[in-house]
């Protein structure tokens, strides 16, 4: 890296110069820039107290740059007084490296900190908790007054990963570990493909605005069809996507190339053709027809869990949802809140 910092920054000096003296005199700026630039590298080359910008001149500051940029680590303990009850906490100032001969004993990462953004770590106890006694397999019950088949879930799941984002190896690996495991795989609004079935895994089957795979031929909601697929023994509960994080205020997109007819089958849309699901569902537009339409698609599926996943963008449409639910007396089994920083979705 020294020797090509030599060569190309002896190039450039040569090239700006010959630029500046035969075509244009404001190339002298640019001149001056990369002798600036020249000049710092060869300080990093014989300075000796950091080694990374020894080895790597000027480049080599990035590093540190992007330790300005990484997340803070806390440290804290908590004092107890002589029945074990915490008193205070102390601070024992902020770390940032390892490497630089401060605190090696600190695992990044270890624990969230409860009381200020940052992370905690963990100390050695003379009274632990009873490991025998931890709950291994923690599950909530899910399923309210009309919900007919409550699902034992795990508070471990995959998450919603789309058939045609994964190749079918990773959807069936995925599902086989959901078996294992004890816990259950979300679909994807992509629909439910073969893959998702044959290792025998719970699913938690997701609807977009594109209705893949209970869809009629003019992309609205078809009813026959979705009461198939959420019969399956293995569908123990249906999620109806509103919205997303990775696409606030777009549909996803299809192109035609990844079309193919077995994607094409999965989810009953024509081969070789770009499918864009709408930002917004047709079977439904209001918050009373949503509530509506959740009891709908419950009633469908043998009285199934069935419940909506959005990002909350606003408050007020959230409420209204609420209230709707109060004067209908109608509830989701589940409400799934995705976060507003983005995420994996097919976005435009």
């Amino acid at each position: 890296m020294r020797r090509s910092f030599i060569i190309v920054s002896t190039a450039l000096i040569l090239l700006t110069l010959t630029l500046a003296i035969y075509l244009n005199p404001n190339w002298f700026v640019i001149l001056g820039v990369i002798l600036v630039l020249t000049g710092l590298g060869y300080y990093d080359m014989v300075q000796t107290k950091h080694s990374i910008m020894r080895i790597y001149p000027v480049f080599g500051r990035l590093r540190f740059l992007m330790e300005e940029l990484r997340p803070k680590i806390y440290q804290y303990f908590i004092e107890s007084d002589i029945d074990g009850r915490p008193i205070n906490r102390v601070d024992r100032s902020t770390i940032y490296q390892r490497a630089k001969k401060e605190n090696d004993t600190m695992p990044f990462g270890t624990q969230l900190d409860v009381y200020a953004e940052g992370y905690e770590w963990m100390c050695h106890s003379i009274a632990p908790k009873n490991f025998k006694l931890l709950d291994h397999n923690p599950r909530v019950m899910i399923g309210n007054k009309d919900c007919q088949q409550p699902y034992s879930c795990s508070i471990y799941n995959v998450s919603a990963m789309s058939y045609g984002a994964l190749s079918p190896n990773a959807v069936e690996s995925m599902n086989g570990g959901a078996k294992i495991g004890g816990f259950a795989q979300n679909t994807g609004e992509g629909g439910i493909s073969p893959y998702h079935l044959r290792q025998g895994g719970d699913l938690i089957w997701q609807i977009g605005t594109g209705y893949f795979g209970c869809r009629s031929a003019d992309g609205n909601f078809n009813e026959e069809l979705f009461r198939q697929k959420a019969l399956l023994p293995q569908v123990k509960m249906i999620e109806l996507k509103i919205s997303q994080g990775a696409k606030p205020g777009h549909g996803g997109i299809l192109p035609a190339a990844k079309n193919t007819p077995e994607i094409a089958a999965i989810r009953n849309i024509t081969p070789y053709t770009e499918v864009d699901s709408p930002p917004y569902h047709t079977a439904f537009g209001t918050p009373r027809e949503l509530v509506y339409f959740i009891q709908r698609l419950r009633v469908l599926a043998d009285g199934k869990p069935v419940g909506f996943k959005l990002c909350i963008g606003h408050k007020s449409e959230f409420i209204s949802i609420c209230k709707a639910m109060m004067e209908l007396n109608i509830y989701p089994d589940f409400i799934t809140v995705d976060g507003a920083e983005g995420g994996t979705g097919a976005a435009p």
